[in-house]
């Protein structure tokens, strides 16, 4: 946690703990390459060189985070590789038998992403799926024949179109998991805006988390 602070990279929390709450419940079949989407602190790829996975390959936008999750992940080398990239653009051709993502979903009063510091973590756009619709569009081409992809948003960002968005690119979605958590800093700064907005009901001081499996089955 101290590694953390220092370098400003966003800390694991109870979304990260749900996703890997939902791989275990689903494991992947022996010899599974795994995508890592946002690692971030390098948790969830840590997470899924334990539990057996024979390759994983995870990516961020930000250098702090590379080199924090390459730190994390040193001693799983080279079943783990951290690279540098855009889920958007990169990984062309690429398919994996498990897909792991905890993009940023939070809804953000400035538009556009952010290009540096902490809110390159949380921030996605007004409507919280700058980055969500994207990876939606993606999933089927990252996805290995019989593959599977979860996902962890919040239900601010739009539960229904997430499902909507991977239904529609041929697979099969559903929420595995949720999970009711108190606002943390970010949405309780924010929270006015929310209601402004139609995201929350006045009062509204607890945010759900959903964790979404998409499958592939043709």
């Amino acid at each position: 946690m101290e590694l953390l602070r220092s370098l400003g990279v966003y800390a694991p929390q109870r979304d990260t703990t749900l996703l890997v709450d939902a791989m275990l419940a689903a494991p992947f079949p022996t010899g599974a390459r795994v995508l890592d989407v946002g690692t971030g602190s390098g948790a969830l790829a840590e997470a899924a060189a334990v539990a057996g996975a024979a390759e994983v390959t995870a990516i961020d936008v930000s250098r702090r985070a590379v080199l924090t999750a390459r730190l994390r992940t040193l001693r799983h080398w080279p079943r783990v590789r951290i690279r540098r990239g855009d889920m958007r653009f990169c990984l062309r051709g690429k398919e994996f038998d498990l897909v792991l993502a905890n993009p940023p979903y939070v809804p953000a009063v400035r538009p556009g992403l952010p290009e540096r510091g902490p809110a390159r973590a949380w921030d996605a756009g007004p409507d919280g799926r700058a980055l969500l619709d994207p990876l939606c569009t993606r999933a089927p081409e990252l996805l290995a024949p019989k593959g599977t992809m979860l996902l962890v948003q919040s239900a601010l960002a739009g539960t229904e179109d997430t499902l909507d968005r991977l239904r529609a690119g041929g697979l099969k979605a559903a929420v595995v998991a949720r999970d009711r958590i108190p606002y943390g800093p970010v949405l309780r700064e924010r929270a006015e805006w929310l209601v402004r907005n139609g995201f929350t009901d006045p009062g509204e001081d607890e945010e759900e988390l959903v964790v979404i499996r998409a499958d592939r089955t043709r």
